[in-house]
């Protein structure tokens, strides 16, 4: 990714997964994350496998719609 830009990603979670990871399917990623949907827990483990996964930091990777979905939209920024 370049200086600069910002990425919107669409973002399907599966929370409580015995398995960690983020995939590419088509035009969204699945993300699967072991932290159950409760305070937040799942919202942070997405956003920390994703700043892994583009090579960013945390602050850089931000949830801008559906907190309590499954469906997310995510704006990683470079």
């Amino acid at each position: 990714m370049g200086g600069g830009h910002e990425v919107k990603i669409r973002v399907k979670v599966t929370p409580s997964s015995k398995t960690e990871g983020v995939t590419r399917e088509g035009d969204y990623f699945l993300v699967k994350v072991k932290e159950p949907p409760k305070e937040g827990k799942a919202n942070n483990a997405v956003v920390k496998l994703l700043a892994e996964y583009f090579g960013v930091s945390r602050r850089q990777v931000v949830i801008s719609n559906g907190f309590k979905s499954r469906n997310k939209v995510v704006e990683v920024s470079s």
